[in-house]
């Protein structure tokens, strides 16, 4: 289980002082699906890398499963059992999917092992086990490469920044799949997405909706979700991925009232 408490983090600006993130608090029980999204700026991509570790908090406590982990580094953290998947994967040329995993894992990964973790994510095993993690993968490869190394690792907690970011639709549709598997299977761990994403929002357990730095509400995704369909916060997947969502023009009520009267 992982705890927030009373989260605060702050930036220099020449002389002036910016609050990023606001007396944060929430907790991700275990063998739970938490999705935080809200308005873009808002603060859920620096939460993120404040529970990698990536950041220090100004104030504030982050325990894991009851023991404080607000001064432990991103290696601790990752020891410890929380996976950290960026918005945007790191190439490695020279290293091939096969040693990454086996990186990722810490310990010799065989290939029959590392073929069933790369099936899982949707790739054809033989086709990428020794391809390099270089320029030749598209955006959704590297994702799916990237979600491959986080289930060899098997982390109590695993956190995914706008995954969907930089890929084309037909990538994004096979996340979606994968997301739905780990829901499915997911035991003794949580997972914690940062997403607009409505379909990535309609399978979490929990809803959490940060902006302006602040929690402006958070609860069972039954309770969220409904109000938050139609805004920035639940992007439909014809909207550009990764971005904000194409305009739909707005009918005044007297023209709706006008045009039901002529029909």
């Amino acid at each position: 289980m992982l705890e927030l408490k009373n989260i605060r983090f702050d930036v220099q600006e020449g002389t002036n002082e910016i609050e990023i993130i606001r007396d944060v608090s929430f907790t991700i029980p275990d063998n739970k699906f938490v999705v935080i999204t809200g308005p873009n700026g808002g603060g859920k991509s620096t939460l993120a890398r404040l529970i990698a570790g990536i950041e220090k908090p100004s104030g504030g406590t982050i325990l894991l499963d009851g023991e404080d982990i607000t001064e432990k580094s991103i290696t601790d953290r990752a020891r410890m059992g929380i996976s950290y998947a960026m918005q945007q994967p790191v190439r490695f040329k020279g290293i091939q999917v096969l040693d990454l995993l086996r990186l990722a894992v810490g310990k010799r990964v065989s290939v029959a092992d590392a073929c069933q973790y790369l099936s899982r994510v949707g790739l054809c095993a033989k086709d990428y086990i020794k391809r390099e993690v270089n320029a030749s993968l598209s955006g959704g490869e590297l994702k799916r490469i990237e979600i491959a190394t986080v289930l060899a690792r098997g982390t109590k907690l695993s956190v995914f920044d706008e995954p969907e970011a930089g890929i084309d639709l037909w990538s994004f549709q096979n996340l979606i799949q994968v997301f739905e598997q780990m829901r499915d299977s997911i035991k003794d761990s949580s997972i914690l997405i940062i997403s607009h994403q409505e379909r990535i929002l309609e399978i979490a357990d929990e809803i959490i909706v940060v902006a302006d730095g602040k929690i402006d509400r958070m609860g069972p995704r039954d309770e969220i979700l409904p109000s938050l369909i139609g805004t920035t916060s639940a992007v439909g997947t014809c909207a550009p991925l990764g971005g904000k969502p194409m305009p739909v023009p707005s009918i005044p009520a007297e023209e709706t009232a006008k045009k039901g009267g002529e029909a």
